[in-house]
């Protein structure tokens, strides 16, 4: 029987000063494959959809992501749940149809729909009798 264990949050070495002080977090993904698509399903707790900003840029696929933080009144006590931005970038190769890229949120999960170029898509090919 194995052990359970949390994973910890992987934070986002910046190389650029924040104007906003929260840390950055990498978001976890799975990636799955479909006859049709990829679908990266991310996961962002606590971000509305307002406060994602999905950019594709140069074959690069950027997701940053803002967390809404306490209220003004608002003072912690005790946190466990250690709060921050999400930021995730991927490279796309030459199988995603840029342009019919689309995107979905419920329930602090972020899923990315990336269909496939119709020549990368697998078809049967029929054998006639001649």
């Amino acid at each position: 029987m194995s052990e359970i264990r949390a994973k910890e949050k992987q934070e986002v070495q910046r190389t650029a000063e924040s104007t906003r002080n929260v840390p950055i977090y990498i978001p976890d993904v799975d990636i799955y494959e479909t006859n049709d698509a990829l679908v990266v399903v991310a996961d962002i707790p606590g971000v509305s959809p307002e406060n994602v900003d999905i950019d594709l840029r140069d074959d690069t696929l950027t997701i940053r992501a803002t967390v809404d933080l306490y209220g003004g009144n608002e003072r912690p006590v005790l946190t466990e749940y250690e709060m921050g931005d999400y930021y995730r970038q991927f490279t796309l190769g030459r199988l995603i149809d840029q342009s019919k890229i689309e995107a979905s949120m419920k329930d602090g999960v972020l899923t990315l729909i990336l269909p496939k170029v119709e020549k990368a898509k697998p078809r049967k090919i029929m054998v006639k009798a001649v």
